[in-house]
């Protein structure tokens, strides 16, 4: 049986506490889980931090594999945080994230393209635990564009890819 692709959770947040804080300290803006959340083609998730953050962004919605939270829950024996201190929008489930980077792909009617790998920095090693950088490498989930409007709600996805092959 092949698994269904699901959204596990939905994360905004207002501000930046990572993203071009180089040389100085995090700031502490939560990321607040909303079962519900509004793509808007071209502008990102209303209510991010990243929405209208300059035209054509490439990373308007990221995303991350909950396999891969689960992973690093066992390995470092990290049970007391939840998939939200990675700072990702879409925690997905039996998804290859990675297999969409260079396409286009649909999740609950809503129109993405893959763009880049999310890779880790070192702010994962302080936000996680020592040595999340390091095995993030790699799977550190999704950079993406939204191409259509449209609501996405934590529960299972419709997810289809273009017809280059990609099986989501």
């Amino acid at each position: 049986m092949i698994p269904v692709p699901q959204i596990r959770h939905l994360y905004v947040s207002s501000g930046h506490n990572f993203f071009g804080h180089h040389d100085r300290p995090a700031d502490s803006y939560p990321m607040i889980e909303m079962p519900r959340v509004h793509c808007v083609a071209g502008r990102g998730l209303e209510g991010d931090r990243f929405f209208d953050h300059k035209p054509d962004y490439k990373g308007q919605v990221t995303f991350f594999a909950w396999e891969e939270y689960e992973r690093l829950c066992a390995t470092f024996g990290v049970h007391d945080k939840g998939p939200g201190v990675f700072r990702r929008n879409i925690i997905t489930e039996a998804l290859d994230l990675l297999a969409l980077i260079g396409h286009d792909f649909e999740i609950q009617g809503v129109r993405f393209r893959g763009h880049s790998e999310c890779t880790p920095c070192y702010w994962m090693d302080r936000a996680f635990c020592p040595g999340a950088e390091e095995a993030l490498k790699g799977c550190g989930g999704l950079r993406a564009q939204i191409l259509s409007d449209g609501f996405l709600q934590a529960s299972a996805a419709s997810v289809a890819a273009d017809n280059s092959g990609v099986v989501a």
